[in-house]
């Protein structure tokens, strides 16, 4: 069973000058019930599906499961999705010990948004928090992109 172990941060400064490399994202919800999301994404030029499964109780770990697919059905799958859609830019930050932050950057109901996650090998990997980086909301519902969708930002 494939697990992500990720935590999650705002951001709360400039990360810009350090990024790497940047892609635009749009992605849209065929389920987002609490114990399985199921996600199409148009990362650039290609197309993605994803299932996730519920949080441990730190918030941190969950079953994930993402296959690329053809951009074409992307498209397709983008039609039947739940009302809302997620549009944002992705930076990626290196973190040292072949760590990388992923720092979204919200747009349309979500402008305004910055959030930062980081994977991680396991839940007690040590990494360093570089000054841009705000309050820690790993496990918080709210700031998933899944919840993002039914209850935006600007409605907060």
């Amino acid at each position: 069973m494939a697990q992500e172990i990720e935590r999650k941060f705002l951001v709360k400064g400039d990360y810009k000058n350090v990024a790497t490399n940047s892609t635009k994202i749009v992605q849209g919800f065929i389920s987002t019930v609490p114990e399985r999301t199921v996600r199409v994404r148009i990362k650039g030029d290609k197309g993605y599906l994803t299932i996730k499964g519920i949080g441990n109780k730190s918030g941190a770990s969950r079953y994930e499961w993402e296959k690329e697919i053809p951009i074409n059905e992307a498209n397709e799958l983008m039609a039947i999705c739940e009302p809302g859609v997620i549009d944002k830019t992705r930076f990626l930050v290196p973190a040292g010990n072949n760590l990388v932050f992923e720092v979204d950057e919200f747009y349309g109901d979500n402008e305004g948004l910055t959030v930062a996650e980081i994977e991680l090998p396991s839940e007690d990997t040590v990494f360093e928090k570089p000054s841009w980086l705000g309050e820690e909301v790993t496990g918080q519902v709210k700031y998933y992109n899944s919840m993002l969708m039914k209850t935006p930002f600007k409605n907060w």
